[in-house]
């Protein structure tokens, strides 16, 4: 086989439609927008308008709740940092922590830390220092003699300064 005699399988690449290219084309003339009115012409944005009528979007209930001041943890599982373990990227009996499992390659980044989970099997001794950890998790590598250590993570409420309740009393002018 040579260079010049590879290509692409029949059908493999297709041509774009050029719109508006006379009426032998296929899409000439109104270009595949029908006839007239506004959807029709250029620049046209009909979002959820349905004449006066109460649009669908509005017509449905709001539903569910969305937590702003939820902090989302990386989750790991104990296969994943086993397999770590046997590529030799964690050592035996090492502090595993967020950022130690970034540098593995476990993680892409430490993020907001890391939440252990039970699945899979852990054979090497650790001790963790995690933002935290599911029963399962704990069990087996305390089963191992390991350890895991829960960091205490700031709350929100916790950073800011609380304020005054009442307001210091003027004295009365003499």
């Amino acid at each position: 086989m040579k260079l010049n005699q590879i290509a692409d399988n029949e059908g493999a690449r297709k041509e774009r439609m050029r719109i508006g290219r006379g009426i032998g084309s296929g899409k000439g003339k109104t270009g595949g927008r029908g006839v007239k009115g506004q959807k029709a012409r250029t620049g046209v944005r009909i979002k959820g308008r349905e004449g006066g009528q109460m649009p669908l979007h509005r017509r449905l209930p709001k539903r569910g709740f969305n937590n702003i001041f939820a902090v989302e943890y990386n989750e790991v599982n104990l296969g994943g940092i086993q397999k770590a373990v046997d590529a030799g990227k964690i050592k035996a009996g090492d502090t595993v922590t967020a950022d130690s499992l970034a540098k593995a390659g476990v993680l892409r980044r430490a993020g907001n830390g890391v939440r252990l989970l039970g699945t899979g099997e852990l054979k090497a001794k650790l001790s963790f220092e995690v933002a935290g950890a599911s029963k399962a998790a704990i069990a087996a590598v305390e089963k191992l003699g390991g350890t895991v250590k829960t960091l205490v993570v700031k709350k929100a409420d916790q950073e800011r300064p609380k304020k005054m309740t009442k307001k210091p009393k003027k004295e009365p002018a003499k």
